[in-house]
């Protein structure tokens, strides 16, 4: 009766242990900014709490995202890596992205002379060979006509969130630090390129920086810690804040 009574206690205990299951943790909870340059610079005001939606993205988020259908081009499409093509990864990567909005394909003859026309209009406006992420989506929204969005300081289940949402993003880096084995030389100072899915441990990729970049996988970490935006200075880049672009119709 006694070895009775202790097992039946002992079950209960076992229950009651399991039915208060430890809080899941995140490391990738450090918080964005909530108001991107571009709204402040049209005066709106509506701020999207990333804290509220914090812990409920862990839960909503599926395990690996298919790459989304962006066309993809180099941004030497036909490998002629003069002075303009070496600094159009911001043009590009844009441009994969308007094609990706529109529906459309996306050709290497079409890919070079988008770039031409596009770097025309821009010097023509006077945007400088290198650009912000706040200036591509200015640009985005006067040549294509698309809404654009900063996010600041996301954190990778954010950027997993955008993806799994349907939107490619938009991502200025320093180059050196995605340690990507086909870039040139070191690679780049400064670069940009284009997030369109993510697998277990990597995020997939559209890499205007060499022809080998369609769905090239960065690892989650690597991508994240390359974030950096434009300073004016290209050996400054570890100082450029991290932000990225989202891009609507």
């Amino acid at each position: 009766m006694k070895r009775f009574l202790i097992f039946g206690v002992s079950a209960i205990l076992l229950a009651s242990c399991s039915q208060a299951p430890i809080p899941p943790t995140n490391e990738n909870t450090s918080r964005s900014s909530s108001v991107s340059p571009l709204d402040r610079a049209r005066g709106d005001t509506a701020v999207s709490s990333a804290s509220s939606t914090s812990s409920l993205i862990a839960n909503r988020l599926p395990l690996t995202a298919r790459p989304l259908a962006v066309p993809f081009s180099p941004q030497a499409p036909f490998a002629n890596w003069d002075a303009l093509h070496e600094e159009s990864c911001e043009e590009m990567s844009l441009i994969m992205v308007h094609h990706f909005l529109e529906g459309t394909d996306l050709t290497r003859e079409q890919a070079e002379q988008e770039i031409l026309d596009l770097v025309a209009w821009e010097t023509e406006h006077g945007y400088p060979m290198d650009v912000t992420i706040a200036e591509l989506g200015t640009i985005a929204e006067q040549y294509y006509g698309h809404r654009a969005r900063i996010v600041e300081n996301p954190t990778i289940d954010e950027l997993k969130q955008l993806l799994a949402n349907g939107h490619p993003v938009i991502v200025p880096a320093a180059g050196r630090n995605l340690g990507n084995p086909y870039f040139s030389g070191e690679g780049p100072w400064y670069h940009m390129l284009v997030l369109t899915g993510y697998g277990w441990w990597n995020f997939i990729t559209n890499d205007p920086g060499t022809r080998r970049g369609e769905d090239y996988e960065y690892r989650f970490s690597t991508l994240l810690e390359a974030i950096h935006d434009w300073t004016g200075v290209k050996e400054e880049i570890q100082k450029g804040q991290s932000a990225v672009l989202v891009l609507e119709n």
